[in-house]
């Protein structure tokens, strides 16, 4: 049954709230690194409603002040458990950018400014909490900061190696992935007395390792520190075992104790996500956070539809795969058709849907049968790499095209956007409806530009980026330029470019000038410099200075000067004489 249109509230972050509510005191109270936002969009609102689902009174706190006791006592203590996220977005990466300059903006604080979100945003809230409630109910780690840091892992604001964020912050568990199936047993475990440590998809430290057969000794923190070799091996089992139909558990021995992984917990299936999307969210930010101005995430999600997690194109500097995972599992299309005339109800929308899409807006509704039967493959072997498809994953956009053309049917939607990045090779791989796909978000879809990321155009940079090679890219403009003449339409192409990616010299970035500027024609505004995020391959790349699947010595750029310069080649404007130069492209800015 859906909840769409059943009326509701915020989830309390006062004592008032609560009191109207008829509550003395919460079972669950959340902390998060963002204001709070009720929206699908944010995982502490979805751990939230889940929580709620199941019969738990739930508080959330959003940017508690972290030099007082004022908001993190102002709900009180909660009877069950503590939930812990550093927000939407890595604090670090939130906080600073690839050259480590500190960011003055923060999208998910209100006002704009970024004075909120302290860094490593996780520990310090769970060190506030252990500050002012000593010998309290259990901390549980969650979101993205943590799930990525769930095992050794390379920092690169410091340059090393840290051990498993439960080690640093002393929570007493972690949820990792998306944790939906996970929250909903912690929850009924904790609230039945029961011990939550069997639960799939949690982490936690132990004075023993596991005996079972279904777990996995991964290396050790400190041979991990004196080989990086090592640290490849523990990468790999950690990237390797994130499907829930085959992946071990694992376990690591850390200073004498033990990190232990459970094995991933299951995927919702359809229905579930429906109910999940489906729940009472006010798709704003709480008066108590708004009061201190807007919030510009809002402004992208707030009439948004996400249409299915996952995603199986494994760049190898996105951490998507890790997180979400490397499966597709999408919304029905009368779930994702009564979100979008809920919209046409609320007072503030005026007909403009802004994103209909995903981590991948077109891996929508298809997907390896193989893979939903078996799990993803393992030993290195992707769905889509710098070479070719996967001869076993179809790609089909046919159900895709009509879920649009339902949106744009709905009364009251003057206009759906895809705004999620579009993957071109798959658009070209789809010699049945790829066509077809692109022509209907060319006719109806985007609002003068598209956003492509092809990265780089080096075929030695784009094998380690794990991104298609550039004919793939030729092709594609080929057709987005053909369909936009035939539309009578004047639409661009936005390029996302990165520099300094492992593996990248200067003689590269002025390769991809000379392609952007001879074929594509235009000149790159910005480029984004690499960042070496926890979770991905390419942090691993950057550590170690080898290639991850063969160990052999690779270029890595170190030197922030340098780093910078490598962006400047690209982004040079006395190199192109072309006459669009007012429609040039742009990427991600560094």
């Amino acid at each position: 049954m859906s909840n769409i249109n059943k009326p509701n509230k915020f989830l309390p972050t006062t004592k008032k709230e609560m009191q109207e509510r008829g509550w003395d005191e919460l079972d669950v109270i959340l902390i998060t690194g963002d204001a709070y936002i009720d929206s699908p969009f944010m995982g502490i609102a979805v751990v939230g409603r889940i929580l709620e689902d199941i019969g738990l009174r739930v508080g959330i706190i959003g940017q508690p002040d972290v030099n007082s006791d004022v908001d993190v006592k102002r709900l009180g203590e909660p009877k069950l458990f503590w939930g812990v996220s550093g927000g939407s977005i890595d604090s670090m990466v939130s906080n600073y950018t690839a050259t480590k300059k500190f960011r003055n903006s923060d999208d998910y604080t209100p006002g704009g400014q970024n004075n909120k979100r302290p860094d490593r945003a996780t520990l310090v809230y769970t060190n506030l909490i252990r500050r002012y409630f000593k010998n309290t109910v259990p901390i549980v780690l969650g979101g993205i900061e943590a799930s990525l840091r769930r095992l050794t892992h390379y920092d690169y604001w410091t340059n090393k190696l840290r051990k498993p964020i439960l080690f640093d912050t002393k929570a007493d568990y972690m949820v990792y992935g998306m944790g939906e199936q996970a929250i909903i047993d912690l929850g009924n475990y904790l609230k039945e007395g029961k011990d939550p440590r069997t639960i799939r998809g949690l982490c936690y430290i132990a004075k023993e390792a596991p005996t079972e057969e279904s777990f996995l000794e991964i290396p050790s923190h400190d041979e991990c520190l004196k080989d990086k070799e090592k640290y490849i091996d523990l990468f790999k089992a950690f990237y390797d075992n994130n499907d829930p139909i085959y992946s071990k558990g694992l376990y690591q021995e850390v200073d004498g104790r033990f990190l232990i992984q459970n094995p991933p917990s299951r995927h919702m299936e359809e229905e579930e996500m429906d109910k999940i999307a489906s729940y009472p969210y006010q798709r704003d930010a709480h008066p108590y956070n708004a009061k201190d101005g807007k919030v510009k995430c809002l402004e992208t999600i707030k009439f948004s539809i996400m249409t299915h997690h996952g995603c199986w194109g494994e760049c190898n500097f996105c951490a998507i795969a890790a997180h979400q995972g490397r499966t597709i599992r999408t919304r029905s299309e009368k779930n994702i058709l009564a979100e979008a005339k809920h919209f046409t109800t609320m007072k503030d929308f005026k007909g403009i849907i802004s994103d209909v899409g995903g981590p991948t807006a077109n891996m929508y509704g298809y997907e390896c049968v193989k893979k939903i039967n078996l799990g993803t493959c393992v030993e290195n072997k992707r769905c889509v790499d710098a070479h070719r498809l996967c001869r076993t994953m179809k790609v089909d956009h046919s159900r895709n095209i009509k879920l649009l053309k339902d949106i744009r049917a709905v009364p009251g939607i003057k206009k759906a956007f895809v705004a999620s990045g579009v993957r071109y090779d798959l658009i070209t791989a789809d010699k049945k409806h790829g066509y077809e796909y692109l022509k209907e978000m060319v006719d109806h879809h985007i609002s003068g530009q598209m956003k492509v990321a092809p990265e780089h155009t080096n075929d030695e940079v784009l094998h380690h980026m794990g991104k298609p090679g550039k004919q793939t890219l030729i092709d594609f403009k080929a057709m987005y330029d053909r369909l936009n003449k035939e539309s009578g339409k004047q639409q661009f192409l936005t390029y996302y470019l990165i520099a300094a990616h492992p593996g990248c010299e200067e003689k590269h970035m002025h390769e991809l000038k000379q392609f952007t500027t001879h074929e594509l024609k235009m000149n790159p505004e910005q480029a984004q410099v690499f960042t070496p995020t926890p979770g991905t391959y390419s942090a691993v790349m950057y550590y170690t200075e080898l290639d991850p699947f063969t160990k052999k010595k690779i270029f890595v750029e170190k030197d922030q000067r340098r780093k910078e310069k490598q962006k400047e080649i690209v982004v040079a404007k006395n190199q192109f004489a072309g006459k669009n130069k007012k429609t040039s492209s742009s990427g991600m800015q560094g």
